[in-house]
């Protein structure tokens, strides 16, 4: 059989993908691009905005389109909350919420075992050769008030640390020169084992065979000071960090049941800065959440401006079935909402502008990546600044120090 996968959403659904593709293939299916004739189309879908919802059925369609008499598969976040009305959908033969999308390829195969494997599935994405989307945790206590995917995802839940450095030295062993940690709470790795992300970080950093380690996104009150001392001090994790905001007011924060305050975010990046001054520190933001009136929006921009941040992820609020905002007054009419979110993107351009300008002429590690992009190879620095250089097959997965000048750094929308 030969299969095509479509991934939406975050680097943790990357990493389950290419799970999937990585056991099918070792059943002795072919795994063709998106886009070819295949006999089935695996769509692995996200749920966290209604854009991200029409992305997933767009995608459906484009499956339908490209082989009529193919099975579709749709795994993931909306299949997860949404399996009735995906159902209906053409072309769709099959809908696998995140609790049972694992077991695809014994579905396939009729050869599904008389009991289900319980417990935490570690995976990691596989075919690159420099970088891997390690999934060291999955699913949410924390019910946001706008958020759907503890719904989607379930609660918290991880393998032990010694399970998970097991399968990281599986992955050295695989030859991977970077991993990005992902999950979708990160921070509460661990914790129905008595175990600690700290503790995990420790063990991951003793791993030699792997040369560098980024945390995909973890909860500023999860984010200790000891972990960021940790990085600092550590022999692979990097100066990176992804540490989401959500909304730049104590307002609209407690509107949204948040665990955290802004004086507590603010605590946090210059921590980050004080020890690594060079770390980039990107956050994501929502705009036009309910409540989020002119005045406020005007005090999270300056709230915002002042925090020494690199870049922004800004997400525009749209209504979640089945959650605590729905139930919120004062909303933000749309045009607002719009509004809001392009005043966010222009200060992120401003923020990301300001950060690759403190960094030019200094040298940073960079490992190489193989994609030729028209004659050019392309690389990340530790601290997130993507740069290139003529293409070279022999520097491909390598670490190099670059002196960055504007000539070689490339933004994040280039």
């Amino acid at each position: 059989m030969t299969i095509a996968a479509h991934t939406l959403g975050c680097k943790l659904n990357y990493a389950e993908t290419s799970d999937l593709l990585r056991r099918l293939k070792s059943r002795g299916h072919t795994v063709v691009e998106w886009g070819e004739r295949a006999d089935l189309y695996i769509v692995n879908t996200c749920t966290v905005t209604a854009v991200a919802e029409k992305k997933c059925r767009n995608a459906i369609s484009q499956a339908h389109r490209l082989n009529p008499d193919a099975q579709v598969a749709v795994v993931g976040c909306f299949a997860q909350v949404a399996a009735d009305a995906l159902l209906s959908m053409p072309g769709v033969t099959m809908v696998l919420g995140n609790d049972r999308k694992h077991m695809l390829p014994e579905i396939l195969d009729n050869s599904l075992p008389n009991s289900i494997p319980q417990g935490f599935q570690l995976q990691h994405s596989s075919g690159d050769r420099t970088r891997t989307f390690f999934k060291i945790q999955d699913g949410c206590d924390y019910f946001c008030t706008y958020c759907a995917i503890p719904f989607a995802r379930g609660r918290s839940h991880s393998a032990t640390v010694a399970e998970t450095l097991q399968e990281a030295r599986r992955i050295a062993d695989e030859g991977a020169a970077e991993v990005v940690l992902t999950g979708v709470n990160t921070g509460t790795f661990g914790q129905q084992h008595g175990e600690t992300l700290l503790d995990l970080l420790r063990g991951l950093d003793a791993i030699e065979g792997i040369k560098r380690y980024r945390i995909s996104s973890i909860e500023p009150n999860l984010i200790t000071d000891e972990i960021i001392d940790f990085t600092a001090a550590s022999r692979a994790f990097l100066p990176h960090f992804h540490v989401p905001l959500q909304a730049a007011s104590d307002h609209v924060l407690q509107l949204m049941r948040r665990r955290y305050t802004t004086d507590l975010f603010r605590h946090k990046v210059e921590r980050i800065k004080a020890v690594m001054p060079d770390a980039c520190i990107a956050t994501d933001v929502m705009a036009g959440f309910n409540g989020e009136s002119e005045e406020e929006f005007a005090k999270a921009l300056g709230f915002i401006e002042s925090l020494p941040v690199s870049y922004l992820h800004v997400f525009t609020y749209s209504d979640r079935p089945g959650t605590a905002a729905l139930r919120l007054p004062e909303k933000v009419p749309v045009a607002a909402r719009r509004e809001h979110t392009a005043r966010l993107l222009q200060l992120s351009d401003r923020k990301h502008r300001a950060f690759i300008e403190s960094q030019l002429g200094k040298v940073r590690p960079v490992l190489w990546e193989g994609s030729n992009h028209n004659g050019a190879m392309q690389g990340w620095t530790d601290n997130y600044i993507r740069v290139q250089r003529p293409y070279d097959e022999a520097r491909v997965g390598l670490t190099e120090q670059v002196m960055l000048a504007a000539e070689n750094v490339l933004r994040l929308d280039e």
